[in-house]
């Protein structure tokens, strides 16, 4: 038998890889708390808002998500994943490497942590501009903010 976190982790990137954001938000507890280097602390209808979000704009950036070497200790779990899609402020193809931390309580993910190359991340979506500076604090601030006020305008629209 698979042990039930690694499932609940399974279910919820195969909602993803069929962009169905309710499937994926059914894996978070009401409380759950989701960071990443560009959504820094997301809290609940925040952190459900995001992948809402994400699969809305899915079709159109033609998103492929893949899963794989998830692995269980206790109440946490470990996650690879990776993401092709085209990023829809510049029509550049992105393929973002992901690894993911959750923990688990009463069979929902309370804390999912992602991390990934955020400079690599934006010399593919920005380009020329992104590869030289992306590793610079102002460029991935302001990535944090425009992606930060996209979801404000995504989750006022969505109420």
């Amino acid at each position: 038998m698979r042990d039930p976190h690694v499932q609940l982790i399974t279910d919820f990137y195969a909602a993803f890889a069929r962009r169905d954001a309710t499937g994926m938000c059914a894996c978070y507890a009401d409380d759950v708390v989701f960071s990443d280097p560009v959504f820094p602390r997301l809290v609940g209808d925040e952190a459900r808002g995001m992948w809402r979000m994400l699969c809305a704009r899915g079709e159109a950036a033609k998103l492929r998500v893949s899963a794989s070497d998830i692995v269980a200790d206790g109440s946490q779990v470990r996650a690879h994943w990776e993401a092709h899609y085209d990023f829809t402020a510049t029509g550049r193809a992105v393929h973002n490497v992901i690894d993911a931390e959750f923990v688990i309580r009463d069979g929902l993910i309370v804390q999912h942590t992602d991390r990934f190359d955020l400079w690599r991340w934006c010399g593919m979506a920005l380009g020329p501009a992104g590869r030289v500076l992306g590793w610079l604090p102002p460029l991935q601030n302001t990535v944090r903010k425009r992606a930060a006020g996209d979801l404000q305008k995504f989750l006022s629209r969505s109420r």
